[in-house]
């Protein structure tokens, strides 16, 4: 049996933030990952001739300072980024909104739509930005985030004035704070909020949590990139530079059993045992509650309520196209949003993310193709209240539906399809392992829990969950960031 000072199971990239952490904090770490390539929900993925994202998304942090491209200079990752503006094309039936690297030129791209209020915009749009402001600086420098250090506190202390107005905030949906400037009458805006809203905290603009949404609005001001060769290539590199620093990464070796034994963890994958301390697991909750096979290792209050929040959240319905790169107008990577009806819920088709391959991203797709991403949510508790057959007809409508979509709304790629692959819910949790499927994390619903889990504390002594199930969630950043932290905690203690 093999030992370690810790063990992460799961190369999303909360696993991979913990891991990086713990090799270079000098820790001797073992990495192991069920799929034969890294990155969970942020992955790339082949199938025949083309390298899919496994979802349509956008990837920050990558900014000067800011904690990915920090650990890409540290590392000397071998990683090119595409900066894109607009970062994404938001397009409804009467109307197209470019959403700008730029907060100011957004602000003006938005007041020249007809109908715009202006004014309001410019408010709203300032004080989003003290908010952001405030709450991004934890992202770039997670030293701020607890565990609190005697310095950090009195850190903390110097810009308590800059944390007073968030506290008004608390309990507060993102779409009340919108009203407050007179802003909800003018659908492009309310559009927009509650379009980014779906896609970062997992939830409309009527729902969400003001402090996680208005940070979230800060998505494409924030170092917000796309991942050349896809972002595969960025996790690939984060597990060369863990092996490069001492780590050991074992792809294709499924975890089945954590035991806890005299103190130490002991983690059984395809027949070997590893043993170590700590163990951080990127896993959903679901997933690490069937990992405990001791039936004497109680699951923790924590563990159960967080399997309950994923419960509340989504799956996704994609669609893998391949396109035809000459009816692209585009040539570099481009992100479109798409609301079919901007008076309906945005999920099952009626909103979809779309993510397209640059024209210079060789090896992506047959000569002369392209590949774009396609998703949309999917409620699961509606889903998995059918029957498996039920489900299956369900899942062809949606799909159907985001044909639809992607007809009328962005018909350069809907005429440009040279070979589609449809996935569901099920197919996900084949690609990724999650239970059912979920993605996105728990959405941040108005509601004082969402602060739960600000400090790190293990689900039992010497295991820790990261991902987005986990504080502060959701984006790949901010999971990387988590799996940071859990770290920093569990080095203190």
């Amino acid at each position: 049996m093999q030992s370690f000072d810790a063990i992460v199971v799961g190369s999303g990239f909360g696993g991979l933030g913990a891991a990086l952490t713990l090799v270079e904090e000098g820790r001797r770490v073992l990495l192991l990952e069920a799929l034969n390539y890294p990155g969970g929900c942020a992955s790339t993925f082949r199938r025949g001739d083309y390298l899919f994202e496994a979802g349509a998304t956008l990837f920050s942090g990558f900014g000067e300072g800011q904690l990915m491209q920090q650990w890409i200079k540290r590392h000397q990752m071998a990683v090119e980024l595409d900066w894109l503006d607009p970062v994404i094309e938001l397009r409804a039936p009467s109307w197209r909104l470019e959403l700008s690297s730029d907060r100011r030129q957004l602000v003006n791209n938005m007041a020249e739509l007809p109908g715009a209020p202006r004014d309001g915009l410019e408010k709203f749009f300032e004080y989003q930005r003290k908010v952001a402001d405030t709450l991004w600086a934890l992202f770039d420098d997670p030293a701020l985030l607890p565990p609190l250090s005697l310095g950090v506190l009195l850190r903390h202390l110097k810009r308590s004035p800059k944390y007073l107005p968030l506290v008004s905030l608390i309990g507060r949906s993102l779409e009340s704070v919108a009203k407050s400037y007179d802003l909800l009458s003018f659908e492009p805006f309310r559009v927009y909020l509650n379009a980014l809203s779906q896609i970062t905290v997992q939830v409309s603009a009527a729902e969400a949590e003001a402090t996680f949404a208005l940070a979230a609005t800060d998505y494409c001001f924030r170092g917000t990139a796309h991942v050349r060769g896809g972002i595969g290539t960025l996790a690939n590199a984060f597990c060369e530079a863990i092996e490069k620093a001492g780590g050991q990464v074992i792809f294709a070796h499924r975890v089945n059993g954590l035991r806890n034994v005299g103190g130490d963890w002991e983690v059984a994958a395809r027949g070997d045992t590893y043993r170590a301390p700590l163990v951080f697991a990127n896993l959903l909750p679901q997933n690490l509650t069937e990992l405990l096979t001791d039936s004497s290792t109680k699951v923790g209050k924590n563990l159960l309520q967080s399997t309950k929040r994923v419960e509340e959240g989504w799956g996704a319905a994609m669609l893998y196209l391949g396109v035809e790169a000459s009816q692209i107008g585009q040539a570099s990577p481009h992100h479109l949003e798409l609301v079919a009806d901007p008076t309906m819920p945005f999920m099952k088709g009626n909103h979809l993310f779309c993510s397209v391959s640059g024209a210079e991203e060789s090896g992506r797709a047959p000569q002369g193709e392209r590949t774009v991403t396609v998703s949309t949510h999917v409620p699961m508790k509606e889903l998995l209240a059918l029957s498996s057959e039920e489900q299956g007809g369900y899942i062809q409508a949606v799909q159907e539906k985001m044909r639809g979509t992607l007809s009328i709304l962005a018909p350069e790629l809907h005429r440009a399809i040279r070979t589609e692959m449809p996935a569901s819910p099920r197919t996900f949790e084949r690609f990724t392992r999650r239970k059912h499927g979920y993605v996105g994390g728990i959405p941040r619903r108005v509601g004082l829990r969402n602060y739960q889990g600000i400090f790190p504390e293990p689900i039992l002594p010497g295991l820790y969950l990261v991902g987005d199930s986990n504080f502060p969630g959701q984006s790949t950043l901010a999971t990387a960031v988590g799996g940071q932290r859990a770290v920093k905690a569990a080095l203190r203690r």
